[in-house]
């Protein structure tokens, strides 16, 4: 047995058990037995990890156990058959347990346990990994670790970036927490339906699954009326009774778009009323000088956005390139609005927009990152209107690869404001007054260079997924007037190339000047999805090559074979979900996706903060004057990337679930009455069923399905009969019959009305051959499943 060697990461030259903890954040473990430099174990690997996850990744691994040369390769063959076995996967750049927290986390304190110490849990958590898991909460010192500096505390209700810590008691939570930071402290207001009572006064019904029934009192309604949303806070917790509270304010009727939306605003956390202090500042702001700036005013760049928005950050300008040493070759200038003259490191405009992280895009109603002031009227590029911005000119050659860009802190006036249905019209020949002077000398030039641009993107083979986008058109009133499906023009594959070319040229200049900055990351599927995708695609025929080298293309490959089949659907959702999500990290492993190796958001910093501290980098790192990145932001991109990445995921999951809520309330007063449908997921607890005409998904149990035993077959992605070998795959089309409908819950429950179809023989004999092995629940209706398995 050795011990780890002394180095930088852990200069006291501790046993594993002890590597970078002190005090209570030490695990009580027995030492591990390490031969040093001799590839460890499985088991010895696994286990490390569990004790160690801030020392997780591959090169800590490496220096922890003193490998080197061939046995650091060696070591990252057993951590890829790890991870295709599904004992490890990726987070960040560390590798996790499988259901096990990142070493650090976003969590949301929710409950005191009974000693009064508090617990929480993640603020993101995969349904389909059941119930987050508790952590419990170490408040430090007033004076910080070590007596330095001053330590971060917290309360009931607050949101904070915690590290994370596996438990020393294992009869408690999982997991301990030290707190790096509070990111936000909630309020004690809640909310809730008003129910009227006979006698006035009224009953509150929680919105939340946990959340608990309450009076209010004739005197505390606050006006509101039977089936309102309201927000409330508690008046008086007694001993016997239900709680009583108070109204503070009438939302509207639960069934508009915008209670709706509070409800996700509310369950999510997500601050939607910017301070006294951040609207000041706001209105404070002056325009920008022409310090440190390029006078761009004639250059006759232009903005197409949708018809409806209200803020413009990016603007787009082509030409020709003059050079003849770029035949054939084009020059693109995009140019973004400077807000980060507007909102300095640490003011209080800076801190609420961290706090936030990105605008939230609900159907009728957006919560900004930024106030009105700034993102609608100072930092957006109005027709006509000086308006400061960072622009990038950029040079591709004929056969559309990027040769040289270079960055500019400007003046611009945009000299017209277009939505993509209008600049899309004047190329198809159809312009209007606005277009038709400006077709020759701006929207041709610029289709040209999308032309070009699109020979490199061809070449470049990104992941060409074919899944379409459903919007929701709201009446009046705020209720769900119809769904579509808005059709994909070539004026939005422009803009959207144009952006993902001026992104890759912000990472490229700022690792050129070796300027630290926040990616964004894509990594590729893990060992374990690919396994998955492999064996489904087998039972249609399609092949996907083992190994870990899989990139993009080849995924386009299986989505061209689909293409026009009847598995083009399933196709499609199954690739989408052996991808990984997308994320922002200070270390690069490029964006698989886009199949590109260098790429940072820059071209939305009104609405995204990761684009700000680009522009912060950028603007710092090249002296384009005041308003640059700060030291401190440096040292502290990790956990500003993992807040913003969780801060993407609440948003997603708000924004998914207003819709579901939206469509559930649309749908209540139609229960009865007959869908078609389409299998969209397949589990062991039944079916989910996609109403493409509404963009809404609903639940088939499989209790309902009828008679037979159902067997859940995860590689076809099938239930079906044992008996009578009919049953439904993913992709299926359906007819079912609406039985439920919840609006706060945005859930929906169907009963199935098509008779499922023969399984191929495969399915039938997989079932028959692997049954016991396998070990599968069967499901019949007024059954239970084994004991154990519930």
């Amino acid at each position: 047995m050795s011990r780890i060697p002394r180095d930088r990461t852990n200069p006291a030259g501790k046993r594993p058990g002890k590597i970078g903890r002190t005090g209570k954040d030490a695990p009580a473990v027995e030492p591990l037995n390490i031969v040093h430099g001799a590839l460890p174990s499985r088991e010895v690997i696994l286990r490390f990890i569990a004790d160690h996850p801030q020392k997780a990744s591959k090169r800590e691994l490496a220096k922890a156990f003193g490998l080197k040369g061939d046995s650091r390769v060696e070591l990252k063959h057993l951590l890829q058959e790890l991870e295709q076995e599904g004992m490890l996967q990726k987070s960040r750049k560390s590798l996790i347990r499988p259901g096990a927290l990142p070493p650090v986390t976003v969590l949301d304190i929710t409950t005191r346990d009974k000693d009064g110490d508090l617990i929480g849990r993640p603020a993101e958590w995969p349904e389909e990994q059941g119930v987050a898991p508790a952590v419990a909460i170490r408040q430090q010192s007033p004076a910080g670790r070590q007596g330095k500096g001053k330590a971060p505390v917290a309360g009931l209700g607050d949101r904070i970036l915690a590290k994370i810590f596996p438990a020393v008691d294992r009869g408690g939570p999982a997991y301990t927490a030290r707190i790096i930071k509070v990111i936000d402290r909630r309020r004690g207001a809640s909310m809730g339906v008003f129910r009227t009572a006979p006698g006035g006064g009224g009953r509150l019904l929680p919105i939340e699954r946990r959340g608990e029934e309450m009076v209010i009192d004739p005197d505390f309604t606050g006006g509101a009326a039977d089936g309102d949303l309201v927000e409330i806070e508690v008046a008086r917790l007694g001993r016997f009774g239900l709680p009583r509270a108070k109204v503070l304010s009438v939302v509207g009727s639960v069934g508009s778009e915008k209670a709706i939306s509070m409800i996700a605003i509310h369950a999510h956390g997500i601050p939607h009323v910017f301070p006294p202090a951040v609207m000041a500042e706001a209105e404070a702001a002056k325009p920008a000088t022409m310090s440190h700036r390029e006078d761009w005013r004639d250059v006759p760049l232009i903005t197409i956005d949708p018809a409806d928005a209200k803020d413009h950050d990016d603007a787009v300008y082509a030409e020709l390139d003059p050079s003849p040493d770029n035949p054939g070759g084009v020059i693109v200038t995009v140019a973004i609005a400077d807000v980060s003259w507007y909102v300095r490191p640490n003011s209080p405009l800076d801190r609420e927009a961290l706090k936030r992280g990105n605008s939230v895009y609900f159907p009728d109603r957006v919560v900004p990152m930024l106030p009105e002031r700034i993102s609608n009227d100072l930092c957006s590029l109005k027709e006509g209107v000086d308006r400061p911005a960072l622009a990038v000119r950029m040079s591709f050659s004929g056969e559309g690869r990027k040769i040289g860009h270079t960055f500019h802190r400007i003046m611009m006036k945009s000299a017209a404001k277009l939505s993509y249905q209008q600049a899309q019209a004047a190329i198809d020949g159809n312009p209007d007054d606005r277009t038709g002077p400006m077709l020759e000398p701006i929207l041709k030039p610029l289709w040209h260079a999308y032309e070009v641009m699109k020979r490199g993107r061809d070449r470049r083979q990104p992941l060409e997924l074919d899944m379409p986008e459903r919007k929701i058109l709201l009446k009046p009133d705020g209720t769900v007037d119809r769904v579509f499906v808005p059709p994909r023009l070539d004026a939005h594959k422009l803009i959207e190339e144009m952006m993902i070319q001026a992104n890759v040229a912000a990472a490229e200049t700022l690792e050129k000047k070796r300027q630290a900055l926040v990616y964004r990351i894509h990594d590729g599927p893990t060992l374990a999805k690919q396994e998955v995708l492999r064996e489904f695609l087998a039972t249609l025929g399609i092949s996907l090559a083992k190994g870990g080298n899989v990139r993009a293309n080849s995924f386009n490959g299986i989505l061209a074979k689909a293409e026009g089949t009847a598995h083009q659907t399933m196709v499609n959702e199954m690739v989408l979900r052996s991808q990984s999500q997308a994320i922002y990290s200070p270390e690069n492993i490029g964006h698989f996706g886009l199949n590109l190796m260098k790429y940072a958001h820059f071209t939305s910093p009104i609405r995204r903060y990761a684009d700000l501290i680009v522009h912060r980098a950028l603007v710092g790192s090249l002296g384009f004057g005041e308003g640059g990145i700060t030291p401190d932001e440096e040292a502290a991109l990790d956990d500003i990337a993992a807040e913003i990445s969780t801060f993407e995921r609440r948003a997603m999951a708000a924004e998914r679930e207003t819709i579901d809520r939206l469509i559930a309330h649309h749908l209540s007063t139609r229960v009865g009455e007959e869908f078609a449908g389409r299998v969209s997921g397949v589990t062991k607890s039944g079916l989910f069923i996609a109403l493409p005409d509404y963009g809404a998904d609903g639940f088939v149990p499989i209790s309902t399905l009828g008679s037979d035993y159902f067997i859940y077959d995860e590689a076809h992605q099938a239930l079906s009969g044992e008996r009578t070998g009919l049953g439904y795959r993913l992709g299926d089309s359906v007819t079912v019959k609406l039985a439920e409908a919840i609006p706060l819950a945005g859930a929906l429950r169907f009963e199935m009305l098509s008779e499922g179809r023969e399984m191929p023989t495969a399915v039938r004999s997989f079932h028959k051959a692997g049954r016991r092995d396998r070990g599968e629940v069967r499901k019949k209706p007024g059954t239970r499943p084994p004991r154990g398995r519930r």
